[in-house]
């Protein structure tokens, strides 16, 4: 199948992802800048062009045209200038613990606001659940901030990393733990969901300094690095030494998940897959591999401009 017909039949939907409201609001006290016309306006046709391509390669055209399988690659190296690519960009998913970094998000937003404190003990448990992707910490922390505060975090302010005009996004609406959902999303009934682009934005936003001031930015990035389960794209990206990555993933049963900012030779970049296979864990360590070559060169080449 040419890159033509892949093109025309993957649902490839990069979209503004909400990103107007970012214009005239504020995220606690940080101004938000013009990032969301730079941001939406960033959709690259040589870098979809060379995603779609890796697909086809690899064979896994068929899983994208039917739904199964949803990719994102953005080029944050120049974080003023994001280049962006997607399949099934807005492909609502089962994301198992994926969502968890909806979780930590949140905890960060009310540390910030301070109605939660950053102490050892939320600390550890925080790490834990981004980690080790620990259920009971999820669990702890998910009622500690309120599982309804949570989805009113992702659905309104400054960001909607739940929004339904971008087909819904990141939710959490069941604990980490046996039981039922307290809430499924209101547009596929799913429990823990996501979208790639939602996903990447979140990394996106976080990693250019957007998300929160900056002694939290990068407590929240130090809890997502120095991932301790060896799978999927931290399997594959051990074939790039050069790779440092913050990732989160998620996996149960058919489902599995991943989603990273990986730094590489002075190159940055935001990678998030989701897939519905058996297969689906073996996917994404295979795909990381060239999607990290689509963005980092081999040998250093840092950009200063």
């Amino acid at each position: 199948m040419g890159d033509g017909v892949l093109r025309g039949h993957i649902r490839i939907l990069i979209t503004t992802l909400s990103l107007s409201i970012f214009v005239t609001a504020h995220a606690g006290n940080l101004p938000v800048s013009n990032v969301a016309t730079s941001f939406s306006k960033s959709f690259d046709t040589t870098l979809q062009r060379k995603l779609a391509s890796v697909l086809e390669q690899m064979g896994l055209s068929r899983a994208a045209i039917n739904g199964k399988l949803a990719v994102a690659l953005v080029d944050i190296t120049n974080p003023d200038a994001p280049k962006v690519a997607a399949i099934n960009g807005d492909e609502m998913m089962y994301a198992a613990s994926l969502p968890k970094i909806a979780i930590l998000y949140a905890a960060f937003v009310e540390i910030n606001r301070g109605r939660l404190r950053l102490d050892k003990q939320t600390r550890e448990s925080l790490t834990r659940m981004i980690r080790v992707s620990s259920n009971e910490d999820a669990t702890l922390m998910l009622n500690r901030i309120g599982k309804q505060r949570v989805l009113e975090i992702l659905q309104t302010g400054p960001f909607r990393f739940y929004d339904p005009a971008t087909n819904g996004g990141l939710w959490v609406g069941k604990e980490y733990a046996k039981g039922t959902a307290y809430r499924r999303d209101p547009l596929h009934n799913i429990s823990h969901g996501a979208t790639v682009l939602q996903t990447a934005r979140l990394y996106f936003l976080l990693e250019s300094g957007r998300l929160l001031p900056p002694d939290l930015t990068a407590q929240m990035k130090e809890m997502l690095g120095h991932p301790a389960i060896n799978h999927k794209f931290v399997k594959g990206l051990s074939k790039r030494p050069e790779a440092v990555v913050y990732r989160k993933s998620g996996t149960w049963r058919q489902w599995h998940a991943d989603s990273a900012l990986v730094e590489a030779n002075g190159y940055k970049y935001v990678a998030v897959v989701l897939a519905e296979d058996p297969q689906g864990g073996q996917w994404l360590e295979r795909l990381i591999t060239p999607m990290h070559d689509l963005i980092v060169h081999p040998k250093y080449a840092a950009v200063t401009d």
